[in-house]
């Protein structure tokens, strides 16, 4: 069995992930309940190689093997796309696959809060979306920006972890760049989007102090910046974005978010009361 009929078993059983480990049964995240494939063979090392570099390019196998760990984007035609993770633990290679769905679904769609359309119709300042993993992150702000791409003339750059959802220009022209496929990372893609005439940017994760920097200064500029972090609430979102710079730059901080933090969307993702699936119960502070 190769990888595409695992992910086909994925997405037919509605699984938010494929869990792949050496001497285990593939594993289905189904509901936030992991699942075990008890009926599949245990996976050999083997196994997991040949799944591993059956998605890889020349480049990104080259990569794996120089870091024991890589994030790629793998689509399967007539199935879906995927964003997996492969790394290495204890000597022998894991996967973790994350299904993404055939389709953007719209704000109303995935019964997020409708004020989620009005902070689109904001002209510039910072909006993240904030959450656990697995909490929608990527989801809702990919639903945010193909609201804006149906109803605004914009120029969207999205910078991203890689690719996962596909936005094709609709009222606005939207470009996307992967890290280590189109650019060498977040910072040095924000810095030249910044030169690309944009109207919205996307920064899939503020991950470091360069980053933060940037998102706010492009924020500051006129921009509309949006992006996330792995943060619970509003208050801890401020805290840690303040946090990270040093102690004698923290009160400028304070002050630039003050002027340019538009929203902080929380997310988290609770079961249904019928048992049927999970809701999104979100916190907006705009």
């Amino acid at each position: 069995m190769n990888v595409n009929d695992l992910l086909k078993i994925a997405v037919e059983r509605k699984a938010s992930d494929l869990h792949l480990k050496v001497g285990s049964h593939p594993v289905l995240r189904v509901d936030g309940e992991l699942i075990p494939l008890a009926e599949l063979k245990r996976l050999m090392q083997e196994d997991t190689i040949a799944m591993a570099f059956s998605m890889m390019n020349a480049r990104q196998k080259q990569r794996f093997k120089d870091e024991f760990e890589i994030d790629i984007a793998y689509s399967v035609p007539g199935l879906g796309r995927f964003r997996c993770n492969i790394f290495q633990q204890r000597g022998t290679v894991g996967l973790v696959l994350r299904v993404i769905p055939g389709r953007i679904l719209t704000i109303r769609e995935l019964m997020l809060p409708p004020v989620l359309e009005r902070i689109c119709e904001e002209q510039r300042g910072l909006v993240l979306c904030t959450g656990t993993t697995g909490s929608g992150k990527t989801t809702t702000l990919a639903s945010m920006i193909d609201y804006i791409n149906g109803m605004r003339n914009e120029h969207v750059v999205t910078i991203e972890d890689p690719i996962e959802f596909l936005h094709r220009d609709k009222k606005s022209i939207v470009n996307q760049r992967e890290i280590d496929v189109d650019t060498r990372g977040f910072a040095i893609a924000l810095r030249s989007a910044l030169r690309q005439d944009p109207d919205v940017i996307l920064v899939g994760e503020m991950r470091d102090y360069e980053t933060i920097e940037t998102a706010l200064l492009a924020a500051e500029t006129g921009h509309l910046v949006f992006s996330t972090l792995h943060t619970l609430d509003a208050t801890e979102t401020i805290n840690r974005i303040i946090a990270v710079f040093p102690p004698h730059h923290q009160k400028q901080i304070r002050i630039q978010l003050a002027t340019v933090l538009k929203a902080v969307i929380s997310l988290r993702l609770l079961p249904r009361a019928d048992g049927i699936g999970r809701v999104p119960a979100a916190e907006v502070m705009y």
